[in-house]
């Protein structure tokens, strides 16, 4: 089982999001357990302070690395005393990370642990990427008010691929970006809309055929729309 674990300072943030659909389903599974943690429980002052100004002055406020270090560190030695495998990921939430892709969700499917770190403010201290995260993760450039809706969509793509999660075990195996490419289009009834009409080869329940439409659609819809995966 996956063990999903948040740092944030504001845990009230995923309440309710991991109540629906696949994620509810894979939790009531036991396939994932996901905990969001108050950051401010690792402090050590009475005014449970998370954040300070940066050196070298500039706007706004930084987390500080102290209570970010005792948080990953306490939820790995809870890990530990349940005696469960060491494969795990410590993901900062940054607009400065690599950006996410399908291979590296897959990766973090097969954790036993992932722990992410949600930035806020103008950021988090260097050393926390220096030194204790593995992976320093973005969802796209531009900018967040917190890395909160970015743990959200991380934890999305990654339990949709853990086994049994989905419906049918080949849906991950033909969505976008499995294979490089954009999935291909999809139809439903009616067979006319608005003038428009399905196209024939999905139709004629020759499956060869729309395999090979399928294909040569995804290609074509990867040119127009993301031409530098093709690229890649």
């Amino acid at each position: 089982m996956l063990r999903v674990d948040i740092i944030t300072i504001f845990p009230d943030y995923f309440r309710e999001p991991f109540d629906y659909g696949i994620i509810r389903r894979a939790r009531a599974a036991s396939l994932v357990e996901i905990k969001a943690h108050d950051l401010r429980s690792w402090t050590s002052d009475k005014h449970k302070v998370v954040d300070d100004r940066p050196f070298g002055g500039g706007d706004g406020m930084v987390l500080k690395p102290e209570p970010i270090f005792a948080a990953v560190e306490a939820l790995a030695e809870a890990r530990r005393r349940e005696d469960i495998g060491p494969t795990k990921r410590v993901v900062l939430l940054s607009p400065q990370g690599k950006p996410l892709t399908q291979s590296l969700a897959t990766e973090f499917a097969q954790c036993e642990q992932l722990v992410l770190v949600c930035g806020r403010y103008e950021g988090v201290d260097e050393r926390v990427a220096d030194v204790l995260v593995t992976d320093e993760i973005s969802i796209g450039d531009y900018v967040l008010s917190g890395g909160e809706p970015a743990a959200l969509v991380v934890i999305d793509a990654v339990i949709r691929l853990i086994p049994g999660a989905l419906g049918s075990e080949t849906s991950a195996s033909t969505e976008s970006f499995s294979d490089g490419l954009l999935d291909y289009p999809h139809y439903t009834r009616p067979p006319e809309f608005d003038g428009k009409k399905v196209p024939e080869v999905l139709l004629t329940g020759h499956h060869a055929d729309i395999a090979r439409w399928r294909r040569q659609a995804a290609e074509e819809k990867t040119k127009r729309n993301r031409p530098d995966l093709l690229k890649k």
